[in-house]
């Protein structure tokens, strides 16, 4: 009796044209497969950061991978094949978490030949050096490539900022008045008298319930303080940092 032939691989690991080594599809993967898992060493930050202090901050070659506030995959030590596929601006597939398990998902279908790639979307820093852009500069040569691995950067919108000039000047003025009359509040305490009528009646100010409302709960909800992706290690310097961008608002 014959043996049924193992059925060939989804992909293999061999040189890529974009960065080093890249995972590339032996057959068709329909979109919505699960490629593979990404594994490796999972650490805390700080475990992670101390593992890389002495990197070279232009070397932009990372394994590190976030999965919550508490815990970093490093596909550097115990790894699989997974962190060889390299990062796309238009990609084919895309990571996922499950019960704080990551997973590379197809997000189209692909082709036997093809390189996967998925968006790193890594994180910008405050503190980030001014060629950070070039350190990781991409390679994918997409039609809509954004030249960065890293996230794009915020467009400032200009009706934003200039509402936040008007409340700069309008606060400036008020405490020039203030310092004016000795820190007395100036002009009379109510403009009218108060109405005796109840129906009249209602929330004393709901500027400032509405701004109770708005500061009420945590600083950060669940992880939004912490985007899920690829992670790059601190330079010795930014290893002192406090960890901002942990606790930042967001989204390898």
């Amino acid at each position: 009796m014959k043996k049924r032939a193992s059925r060939q691989p989804l992909f293999e690991v061999r040189h890529s044209p974009v960065h080093g080594y890249g995972v590339f599809a032996l057959r068709r993967i329909r979109k919505g497969t699960t490629v593979t898992e990404y594994l490796g060493d999972r650490v805390s930050h700080d475990v992670a950061d101390a593992r890389y202090e002495d990197k070279d901050p232009n070397d932009n070659h990372t394994f590190l991978f976030t999965v919550d506030s508490k815990t970093v995959i490093d596909g550097g030590v115990g790894g699989n094949d997974a962190r060889f596929i390299n990062h796309g601006c238009e990609p084919n597939c895309e990571s996922t978490t499950q019960n704080k398990r990551v997973y590379v998902e197809a997000i189209r279908t692909i082709q036997p030949g093809e390189e996967l790639a998925y968006d790193y979307q890594i994180q910008r820093d405050p503190e980030d050096p001014p060629n950070v852009d070039e350190i990781f500069a991409c390679r994918c040569g997409a039609a809509k490539c954004r030249g960065s691995m890293l996230v794009a950067r915020k467009k400032p919108r200009k009706k934003a900022a200039a509402e936040a000039a008007r409340k700069a000047v309008k606060k400036a003025k008020k405490a020039k008045k203030k310092s004016r009359s000795g820190g007395r509040s100036v002009g009379p305490r109510s403009a009218a008298p108060r109405s005796t009528d109840p129906r009249s009646a209602g929330p004393q100010s709901a500027g400032s319930r509405s701004a109770q409302s708005r500061s009420a709960g945590p600083r950060s909800a669940g992880l939004a303080g912490v985007p899920r992706g690829t992670r790059r290690p601190r330079s010795v310097a930014a290893t002192r940092r406090t960890h901002a961008a942990k606790r930042r608002g967001a989204a390898r």
